[in-house]
C-alpha cells in the first residue's frame, strides 16, 4: 500500500479525537497549538480539573451502537482523529465520517509509560536531523535541548511539546548537568515521553553516556537516536574530507576543552593521520605548540570552521603553525571545529583561487584568498 504525506492547516477548524486521555494527549496539543478547536471523546471517568488541557471539550465515548452521539460528535466535525479505537467502534466511526463525507486519520497512541530518548541533532541545522529524531521530537511531552541544538524550528518540530532551554556555553552551566539528569528522571516518572536534545551525536562529547546510565540506574526506559557528528559534517561543509585516499587513512577527534597531555599529543603526531578537535579554539595557541613540539611539521595543513551549516558560517585555511593567528585575526570563537593533516588540501577552499564554499555545501569560482 502506498502512503502520502498531506499538510493540512486546522486553525479555527473543529477537530474530534476518539481516545484513551493518554494515548491522544501528543494529538490533542498538536491540534490545540495550531489552533484548532478540539474535543477529546474519551472513556470516563474524565481526568481531574487539574488534570486536564486546557480549551479541550472532553466527551464521553459513546458505544459503536449509539449511531446519534456518534453524530452529535462528528456531524460538526472537520476533521476526525482516531487514537487507538477499538476494531468495532472505528468501523462504525469511518462508515459514519464517510457517509459525512468527513476526512478521518489515524495516529498511534502515545506511550503511556515514561521515557527518555536522547536526541542527537547534528551540527545544529534543522535539515541534518534524522527521521528518528523527527519522530521523537514530534511525540515528546517534554524537550530539554542544548544550545548547540537545532532550535529555529522547534516549535513545529515539538509541537505538543514543553520546550526547555537547558544549554550550557563554555565556562557558563547555568543548569548543572546532575540537575539536567534529576529534571529528565523526574519528567520521565511522571509518565512523560522525554526528549534530550543534543548538538551532534550523544555519544561524541555530548555526555549522552552519562545520562544514559542515570537513566538506567533510576529505573527509567532510555532510547538513544544517534545525531550526524560535528567532527565530521562540519569539515564536509567546508569540502575537507576527513580521510582520503593517499592522504589519511584515519582521523581522531580530540576535545580541546582543556590542553592534551605531551604524551597525548605525541600519540597524535605518530599516528599520522588526520587531527579533529572539537572545543577547542580557547585553547588552539597551546594545542597547537604541543602538537610542534611533539613534533608535527609546522607547515601542515590546518583548518577551521566557524558555526558550520549556519548562515554566517566561516572558515579558515591555512598552516598549523599560523592558524592560531589567522583564527585570533578573523575574531572566530565557539563553537568551531579545528581540522588538522594533508586532507585539507582537497578541499576548494585551500588554493589562493580558490572555490569557496557556501554553507549549503556549494562552491563557485572566486578570487578569496584562503581565509574566507
Amino acid at each position: 500500500m502506498t502512503s502520502m504525506q498531506i499538510d493540512l492547516d486546522p486553525e479555527g477548524r473543529r477537530v474530534v479525537i476518539f481516545g484513551d486521555v493518554t494515548g491522544a494527549r501528543h494529538a490533542v496539543r498538536r491540534f490545540l497549538s495550531s489552533g484548532a478547536t478540539v474535543t477529546l471523546a474519551t472513556p470516563a471517568p474524565f481526568p481531574e480539573a487539574t488534570d486536564r488541557i486546557g480549551a479541550v471539550r472532553y466527551a464521553t465515548l459513546p458505544e459503536p451502537t449509539d449511531a446519534a452521539a456518534l453524530l452529535r460528535l462528528i456531524g460538526p466535525a472537520w476533521l476526525i482523529v482516531d487514537v487507538g479505537l477499538t476494531e468495532p467502534l472505528r468501523h462504525r466511526i469511518a462508515d459514519l465520517a464517510a457517509h459525512l463525507h468527513t476526512l478521518m486519520i489515524n495516529e498511534v497512541p502515545a506511550p503511556s509509560r515514561g521515557q527518555v530518548t536522547l536526541v542527537g541533532g547534528g551540527p545544529g541545522c534543522t535539515r541534518l536531523l534524522t527521521l528518528e529524531a523527527c519522530e521523537a521530537l514530534r511525540e515528546a511531552d517534554v524537550v530539554l535541548f542544548d544550545r548547540l541544538a537545532p532550535t529555529e524550528d522547534l516549535t513545529e518540530l515539538a509541537s505538543a511539546a514543553e520546550l526547555i532551554d537547558v544549554g550550557k556555553s563554555p565556562y557558563h552551566h547555568p543548569i548543572p548537568q546532575h540537575s539536567i539528569e534529576h529534571l529528565m528522571i523526574s519528567r520521565a516518572r511522571r509518565g512523560q515521553s522525554v526528549v534530550r536534545l543534543k548538538g551532534g551525536d550523544p555519544f561524541v562529547f555530548g555526555r549522552g553516556g552519562e545520562e544514559m546510565q542515570a537513566c538506567i540506574t533510576a529505573g527509567v526506559p532510555v532510547h538513544l537516536v544517534p545525531g550526524v557528528s560535528s567532527s565530521v559534517a562540519v569539515p564536509a561543509a567546508s569540502g575537507i574530507p576527513v580521510t582520503h585516499r593517499g592522504l589519511s587513512k584515519s582521523f581522531t577527534v580530540i576535545s580541546g576543552h582543556t590542553p592534551p597531555e605531551p604524551g597525548e599529543l605525541e600519540g597524535l603526531v605518530r599516528l599520522d593521520g588526520t587531527i579533529v578537535i572539537l572545543m577547542g579554539t580557547s585553547n588552539l595557541t597551546q594545542i597547537v605548540a604541543g602538537l610542534t613540539r611533539a613534533g608535527l611539521d609546522a607547515a601542515t595543513p590546518a583548518a577551521v570552521i566557524e558555526r558550520g551549516f549556519s548562515d554566517d558560517q566561516r572558515s579558515a585555511v591555512s598552516s598549523v603553525g599560523q592558524l592560531p593567528g589567522e583564527a585570533r585575526r578573523l575574531g572566530i570563537c565557539s563553537p568551531a571545529v579545528v581540522v588538522i593533516g594533508d586532507v585539507i588540501t582537497v578541499s576548494p577552499l585551500f588554493a589562493h583561487s580558490a572555490e569557496v564554499g557556501d554553507a549549503s555545501g556549494h562552491y563557485s569560482h572566486s578570487a578569496h584568498s584562503r581565509a574566507s
